[in-house]
């Protein structure tokens, strides 16, 4: 197979548009593409390049996941599974299951990105986490040059994390996930506790008692995101910037005793996670620039790429960021793209 064409300029395939080049750069739309492919010492897998920051040339394999396909596999009683190659654009497929009449992802709509890196993130907005739709999924193994497929309990999915977000998985480019599949319940319940959510189903007049359709509920979660985040195209960014933190209760109950307008989400684990954004915004830092970098003015939590700005610029403006929630709530703010 083809070892990738060399230099190869990564610039328009990030959505935070840094610059930066692979040494190689393979582009794979059929999962067969995959043997033989090990990148000599490095490698890094791809998909939609929505997060991730690129902090200069990478001196070894760019393997970019463009598998397309979607399909319904089976049901039963139960449920509908359908999967989806690693490529297809993560919000296309979303509103593809719902025109099919298979609800369960719509309040993960216009989220950026790819299928295939949709569990290594364990993506997830509005109340629902992408782990509590997913089955299994099949990916290819550099080392071991064969496929290998992952139910729900081998991904150990938690906040934002998998387990191929680990050192030595999917980080460290020896696996590329090819297929997802998802379970989708018949027995559907919306999920809409959220504000934002709840507000823009009122505000179109669909109000308790009566149940919203799956597609008021992606229509409003897809309103709620166009208001509050940027458009990559037209103002490069990685979309959420920084993780929500999670902390201990009592700590928690301290920071509300001291902000009582703090947003807080209890967890199942006792613990409690705070909305990020809020606290960058009471930091001071909502629509504030630190050179071509800075802050979104309408959602805190994205930073963005006013033009031209590189990988130095984005680390200035994050680490006077952490800095600022840091003196001000004494709360350690954790970046969410990976830095390649």
């Amino acid at each position: 197979m083809s070892a990738g064409v060399p230099d190869v300029d990564l610039g328009p395939l990030n959505t935070l548009a840094l610059p930066g080049r692979a040494a190689r750069y393979l582009r794979v739309t059929a999962a067969g593409q995959l043997a033989g492919a090990d990148g000599g010492s490095r490698r890094f897998v791809l998909g939609g390049g929505s997060n991730l920051v690129l902090t200069g040339d990478f001196a070894g394999l760019v393997v970019h996941i463009a598998i397309p396909g979607r399909r319904l596999l089976r049901e039963d009683a139960d449920a509908w599974y359908v999967e989806a190659g690693a490529g297809e654009n993560w919000h296309d497929f979303v509103q593809w299951t719902l025109a099919q009449g298979w609800p369960g992802l719509e309040n993960l709509s216009l989220i950026p990105g790819t299928v295939g890196a949709a569990p290594v993130q364990n993506i997830g907005a509005y109340g629902l986490e992408l782990a509590e739709r997913f089955h299994s999924l099949t990916a290819w193994d550099f080392e071991k040059q064969a496929f290998f497929t992952v139910d729900r309990d081998g991904c150990r999915f938690a906040y934002r994390d998998s387990l191929f977000k680990q050192e030595g998985w999917h980080r460290d480019g020896r696996v590329a996930i090819t297929a997802v599949v998802f379970r989708l319940p018949k027995a559907w319940r919306p999920v809409c506790g959220y504000a934002d959510v709840a507000g823009e189903l009122g505000a179109q007049g669909i109000a308790s008692p009566t149940p919203p359709t799956p597609r008021a509920i992606a229509d409003a979660v897809i309103a709620v995101r166009r208001r509050k985040l940027p458009d990559p195209a037209v103002i490069p960014n990685a979309g959420s910037f920084f993780h929500n933190p999670v902390v201990e209760r009592g700590a928690a109950d301290a920071l509300r005793a001291r902000h009582p307008q703090l947003p807080c989400y209890p967890q199942p684990d006792g613990r409690v996670k705070l909305a990020a954004g809020w606290l960058i915004e009471q930091a001071g830092w909502k629509g504030k620039d630190l050179g071509p970098v800075g802050m979104y003015e309408r959602q805190a939590l994205v930073l963005v790429n006013r033009g031209g700005a590189t990988v130095a610029d984005v680390r200035r403006t994050m680490a006077a960021v952490q800095a600022a929630v840091r003196e001000k709530f004494g709360v350690a703010l954790t970046v969410e793209p990976i830095l390649l």
